[in-house]
């Protein structure tokens, strides 16, 4: 079984947009929720938070990065092309029902995350203030949507293009500083910025929820790819999670596994960039002699 790309688009210079035909997985998906993408029978299994769905369409979308030659290869397929494996929809959705008043902080490519899950806690009767953060203006995505159903947005830019100049902890402290009423926080993007709104709410006795991304190969718990230490215990995000309570999370731990393929990942990319020059270069040179 192969599963049609029905759309695709680049959100900006760092981040792809994809919409596929998967009606068994739309019809079962939640908020918080990932499949996992494998593009050929070479390819790599790549793990994919669902940005949004469509039960009636029977359709998946996911926004990924193309920073390896996985996630690159991925972006070269176009509408009409398919993918050869979608499974999921995998791991625990995000629980949203009493949160109360709640603080979604999406990062970078985590904005993609929090969109959905903004939206879930909301539906779920809490009311919801997002925090978005990027580099750049250039960077941010999402925002109308989330404006249409948030109780308030903030948006955070390092360079200050757009928003407030800073990171995405410097509105939250601001609203805990200012007393205002906080049951949970949802955190979504690099685990740096993870692990300091983790250690902001931990003072102020915060509930704070996670969604990891980590290293993952099967994505049903048999690997131990993705194991994290979660309160001195070993955990598992494809099955576990991907939410954690945040402040049981072993941060760096997490952030050094997170590290470990660096070497091998540069020489794939390598590898992937050498092999794309040849084949243009055969392309080009077939044409010529026609």
């Amino acid at each position: 079984m192969s599963f049609e790309i029905l759309d695709t688009r680049e959100l900006n210079s760092e981040n792809t947009w994809m919409k596929i035909k998967a009606p068994l997985i739309a019809e079962r998906c939640k908020a918080g929720q990932f499949i996992i993408i494998r593009s050929n029978e070479k390819g790599e299994r790549i793990p994919l938070t669902i940005a949004n769905w469509d039960k009636k369409e029977g359709s998946v979308e996911v926004v990924f990065q193309k920073v390896g030659a996985s996630t690159q290869e991925l972006g070269t397929y176009k509408k009409g092309d398919f993918l050869l494996d979608v499974v999921g929809p995998l791991g625990i959705p995000t629980h949203t029902k009493g949160a109360g008043n709640t603080i979604v902080i999406g990062g970078g490519l985590g904005i993609a995350i929090a969109t959905p899950v903004a939206r879930a806690y909301k539906e779920a009767g809490n009311k919801v203030h997002v925090i978005i953060g990027a580099r750049t203006k250039e960077l941010l995505f999402n925002v109308e949507i989330l404006e249409s159903f948030a109780d308030g947005l903030t948006i955070c830019t390092d360079d200050g293009s757009f928003g407030i100049k800073g990171f995405v902890t410097q509105p939250l402290q601001e609203m805990i500083d200012k007393g205002e009423k906080i049951d949970t926080v949802f955190c979504v993007g690099p685990p740096i910025m993870m692990k300091f709104i983790s250690k902001i709410t931990e003072k102020h006795g915060i509930h704070t929820v996670a969604s990891l991304n980590t290293i993952m190969l099967d994505g049903t718990g048999m690997c131990g790819a993705c194991r994290v230490t979660i309160g001195n215990e070993i955990k598992f995000v494809c099955v576990d999670g991907p939410d954690f309570d945040a402040h049981l999370v072993d941060w760096d731990e997490m952030m050094a596994r997170t590290q470990a393929y660096r070497e091998e990942e540069k020489i794939a990319l390598e590898h992937y960039h050498k092999c794309r020059a040849e084949k243009a270069l055969e392309e080009q040179n077939s044409k010529e002699k026609k």
